[in-house]
């Protein structure tokens, strides 16, 4: 297998390994989470009443921090888009649907990778 890279993407690389290598541990994380975020991931969200799982929302691209319209101020909740695990199988079933969700800050939530 050859890799090709152009002039452009050779410049490019390596201005971003230069400017990452400048920033802070902390600007670095917010760089790689915004990153991951518009890439992407197979996330799983799992919403807990105490200990038992009640909702699972899976196939999840990404959950984002929403944002006052005026004051661009981070609100108490989190959004995002997953499909509605209703029998906690990991998979998409016949029926089972992509939906909006909203879970607040206060809620028992884990949002992590899928295993599958």
């Amino acid at each position: 297998m050859t890799i090709h890279i152009t002039r452009f993407g050779l410049i490019f690389t390596l201005g971003a390994a230069n400017l990452l290598s400048a920033c802070t541990q902390e600007q670095q994380n917010k760089i790689s989470r915004s990153i991951q975020n518009w890439t992407g991931t197979n996330g799983v969200m799992e919403v807990y009443a105490g200990d038992k799982l009640v909702r699972r929302f899976i196939k999840v691209d990404k959950v984002s921090t929403a944002l006052g319209t005026d004051d661009k101020v981070p609100r108490a909740y989190r959004y995002g888009y997953g499909v509605l695990d209703e029998n906690f199988n990991f998979e998409v079933d016949p029926g089972e649907k992509k939906v909006y969700f909203e879970v607040s800050d206060y809620s028992n939530t884990v949002f992590f990778e899928s295993p599958r």
